[in-house]
């Protein structure tokens, strides 16, 4: 009977479903992956197309909510010692893994507290080489032995230890890296549990066809209800496809093939938005636009080893280089031209607009000032006219209309700007390896809280063996804040540290902040319930399609 279901289930997909009801009445969500999908198993969880297809499948100790606060997810409760080193969760007793043969019977086994720490170690273990072995770095060790400061003390409570306070410690704990595995399913699969994902979660896997579909269907054992006490989730599969095609995709969306599109692009974003920014008038019967701020910021970067051999004779290396360039971008311009009216012009620091308040004070940045950038140019050496500081700017080329406006503001504001368009892959070997001193990328928060997009200029953390400082800025007097700022403080001092750090990344210009990004969905009206937040994480579990 099952594997019957199962057909009727491919067959349905095997089209346009859209959404739609379908198969006696159910429910089924359909979107699309353009970039693919590689991996289902939270120890790689770094993509965001892999993190919305886990996010189905899993759970983790804890979660943000929609308001980016934290709240339980398989923990009902939790403590935090005195000393703010030992956390304590209790754990939900009614959640279940799903059904697999890897268990007794095939049937799903109750959750315990073990299963969280064998996921947590799995992060740790240096063998696995997982990205998230940075969130417990704080772990203490238990006495005198080397086993991490993980303990199940019994079936449902789960004691973590610290070396030392650390305020964003919760925060991290609810990243796709922490989501809870069943080992005995691990060691079942192997290195191919990537493509074949057991968890709690509302959705189990079904089926994976490599380069077309990728299907979960509800799981009837999920241990949430809503507030009326009625199951979730709603739906009854979430079908994925892997149109390479952002025109396509797009077709196959007004078609009916798809619920939602996410992001922009240049196929089709002036047909789909006014300049203004909203849904322009021939979609506004079918479909609703969503706009949320979104904790990413887009910025263009210098690589600042002076002795490197990219910058050999190289103008990015002088400060007022530096800033002449974050002044002659008309970031303003930027997102009515280029991004059509989606964003927010990054004229107030590198952490971007939804945290960057400080209790009101804003960082003094960049906005547009032709003056200015003559004056810095002067000041750097550079005369004008065949005297030019000459720049190149290496950028995915899928961002080659945002270069292309970047070289034109640059070369009307006397410089020489050239652009290089590469794959992505290229762009990221080129970055984190230094073998571009001008290069456009983006970094988005993995949890809420300024400090995350800070850590990207700490001195300790150079890419691409120690962390994610790809400018190799340096600075003694910002690296001893943000130690201070990760320590046991008040919230008023930490924010003084965010806002001077902030303020130091502004003044010595290793970055060009151009716009703080903005959530874009534009979703079919049949489609009610759908939920995210501004970390851009897709929550379907009260989802439902009418008719």
């Amino acid at each position: 009977m099952k594997y019957l279901y199962l057909l009727s289930i491919c067959a349905l997909f095997a089209g346009c479903s859209g959404s739609k009801k379908g198969l006696d009445g159910k429910m089924i969500l359909s979107y699309n992956e353009s970039g693919g999908i590689g991996n289902l198993d939270p120890l790689f969880a770094e993509r965001f197309e892999d993190i919305w297809a886990m996010s189905q499948v899993y759970n983790g100790l804890l979660r943000l909510d929609e308001n980016m606060e934290i709240e339980g997810d398989l923990a009902k409760s939790w403590e935090i010692s005195r000393n703010k080193m030992v956390y304590t969760f209790h754990l939900k007793t009614n959640v279940f893994f799903h059904d697999h043969e890897a268990f007794e019977n095939g049937k799903g086994r109750r959750l315990v507290a073990q299963d969280v720490i064998n996921s947590y170690q799995r992060i740790v273990d240096p063998e696995n080489v997982s990205q998230g072995k940075y969130i417990f770095t704080n772990i203490d060790k238990l006495g005198s032995s080397n086993h991490l400061g993980m303990e199940a003390v019994n079936d449902s409570t789960v004691k973590l230890y610290l070396k030392k306070p650390q305020h964003s410690f919760l925060k991290l704990l609810s990243l796709p890296f922490c989501y809870v595995v069943p080992l005995e399913v691990v060691d079942y699969y192997g290195d191919d549990f990537t493509r074949n994902p057991v968890g709690t979660g509302p959705f189990q896997f079904k089926v994976w066809h490599q380069g077309s579909k990728l299907v979960f269907v509800k799981n009837e054992n999920y241990f949430e209800k809503d507030e009326s006490g009625n199951q979730l989730p709603y739906l009854d599969a979430v079908s994925i496809s892997f149109v390479r095609s952002r025109h396509t995709e797009f077709q196959k969306f007004l078609q009916g093939g798809f619920d939602f599109i996410s992001g922009l692009d240049d196929s089709y974003q002036n047909s789909l938005l006014t300049e203004a920014g909203v849904l322009s008038a021939d979609y506004t019967e079918d479909y609703y636009l969503e706009k949320k701020p979104w904790l990413k910021v887009d910025y263009i970067g210098f690589y600042l080893e002076e002795e490197a051999e990219v910058n050999a004779n190289s103008a990015i290396t002088n400060r007022a280089v530096r800033r002449a360039i974050n002044y002659a971008i008309n970031k303003e311009k930027l997102i009515a031209h280029v991004r059509r009216g989606i964003g927010v012009p990054a004229h107030n620091g590198f952490v971007p607009a939804g945290l960057n308040d400080y209790n009101g004070r804003k960082v003094d940045g960049y906005e547009y000032n032709p003056k200015k950038v003559e004056d810095l140019l002067f000041e750097a050496g550079f005369t004008g006219t065949n005297d030019k500081p000459k720049v190149h700017l290496v950028c995915a080329e899928n961002y080659k209309v945002l270069a292309e406006f970047i070289m034109n503001e640059l070369n009307e504001q006397g410089f020489e700007c050239s652009i290089e368009l590469v794959l992505p892959s290229i762009l990221r070997q080129k970055v984190a390896s230094g073998n571009t001193n001008f290069f456009r990328k983006s970094w988005t928060g993995d949890f809420p809280d300024a400090l995350n997009f800070l850590n990207l200029f700490h001195s300790g953390r150079f890419a691409p063996e120690n962390g994610p400082n790809y400018t190799h800025f340096s600075d003694d007097m910002f690296d001893t804040w943000m130690e201070r700022a990760e320590s046991d403080i008040s919230e008023e001092e930490r924010e003084e540290l965010y806002y001077k750090m902030d303020q130091t990344i502004i003044d010595e210009a290793p970055v060009v902040p151009l716009f703080y990004d903005e959530l874009i969905k534009v979703v079919s009206k049949k489609v009610k319930g759908l939920r995210t937040n501004a970390m851009n994480q897709l929550d379907l579990r009260y989802v439902t399609i009418e008719d």
